[in-house]
């Protein structure tokens, strides 16, 4: 989920960016702080976007530098429970595949990728079904749901889990894989036996 921000903060200018277009450097210095950072309430900060309502520089001594408080605009991805989500499979392992979805990767368990017995196969690198002969590979791109999100401090230590086991999830054409499995369950289907009528049943 991607969600627009504005906050008050104060952006550092270096004694070097100091008489260059005001702000434009401080677009710059805000998206060096603040691009790539994780948040647990607002998530990582994808882009800065702009910054205004600019106030009166501050020098500290000793220091240098000049200090603007503004107004920084920034869009923040989250992700939420429940949330459907596309991205593609950036990696496959024994225990899993690995989707990218926006600036975080989250994980779609073994246990989680169809409704089938599936075999890892370090040759495609991929998994494959027994059953349907549905295939997962390296760049795939699917469509799955969050069902655990776990944001810590950092990008590389959060954690998003992901389940392609529901109706109308994963690659697709695993819909049409799907529909030729139902038609296949209902030809072998034994008929229905007819009942024998009572001697009395009048016809």
């Amino acid at each position: 989920m991607y969600v627009k921000y504005v906050v008050r903060d104060t952006v550092r200018v270096p004694p070097a960016e100091i008489g260059t277009e005001l702000n434009g450097t401080l677009l710059k210095q805000a998206r060096q702080a603040y691009e790539g950072v994780l948040d647990e309430d607002t998530g990582v900060v994808v882009c800065v976007t702009a910054v205004g309502n600019v106030g009166d520089g501050k020098i500290v001594p000793g220091d240098g530098a000049a200090y603007y408080e503004s107004d920084i605009e920034m869009i923040t991805y989250k992700p939420k429970i429940q949330e459907l989500v596309e991205g593609e499979v950036s990696d496959v392992t024994e225990f899993g595949a690995f989707l990218k979805t926006g600036p975080l990767e989250g994980l779609i368990h073994v246990s989680q990728i169809m409704d089938d017995y599936i075999n890892y196969d370090a040759k495609l690198p991929g998994f494959s079904g027994k059953e349907t002969s549905k295939k997962l590979i390296v760049k795939d791109v699917v469509l799955a749901r969050i069902v655990t999100v776990s944001l810590k401090g950092t990008i590389s230590s959060s954690k998003v889990g992901l389940t392609m086991r529901q109706p109308g999830l994963g690659k697709p054409d695993w819909a049409k894989i799907n529909e030729k499995e139902k038609d296949k369950k209902v030809d072998k289907r034994p008929p229905k036996e007819k009942k024998p009528r009572d001697r009395g049943e009048s016809r």
